[in-house]
């Protein structure tokens, strides 16, 4: 039965009526309250659920921009490292060079031993044949002094003895 069926003149009906209403009202109020209240509860849940996974999102969108960052900054590293093996080479290269530099200096520096050594051995044959012809010099003074002493020896002797 409807309420619009009742006539409105019954005092008691409309009092009933009233009371009903005012019943209705507050079971209705008391029932969509817990239903809002759970919807709320869990529409809330859900948000939380919902903003955890947002953070995540964030977190592995950060963290996947981070392994970026880090595999950028390898690369250069290693770009770095290539540049400086490169010129560890370049080095290596200048070293060798200098190297065969030093052997062909050494190489003349050696020649200029054996240049000078066989100049000593020359040197040293001239003084040796310079030592004999003093020696040979020598030999003759020593021989010419004791003849030019026999031989005034000699005539002192013999004028010694013709004056007597």
């Amino acid at each position: 039965m409807s309420l619009a069926q009742i006539p409105e003149d019954h005092p008691l009906d409309e009092k009933i009526i009233a009371t009903l209403r005012r019943l209705m009202r507050e079971e209705a109020q008391s029932l969509i309250g817990e239903k809002i209240v759970e919807f709320v509860r869990a529409n809330e849940q859900r948000a939380k659920e919902l903003s955890l996974l947002e953070r995540i999102i964030r977190v592995e969108e950060e963290l996947k921009a981070l392994r970026q960052i880090e595999a950028d900054r390898f690369l250069a590293i290693n770009d770095r490292f290539v540049s400086i093996d490169k010129r560890f080479e370049a080095m290596d290269k200048r070293f060798e060079a200098m190297d065969k530099r030093f052997e062909t200096i050494e190489k003349r520096f050696e020649a200029m031993d054996k240049r000078f050594e066989a100049l000593q051995r020359e040197i040293q044959a001239r003084f040796e044949a310079v030592d004999k012809r003093f020696e040979a010099m020598d030999k003759r003074f020593t021989m010419l002094q004791w003849t030019m002493g026999i031989g005034f020896s000699f005539l002192a002797v013999l004028i010694g003895i013709l004056k007597f």
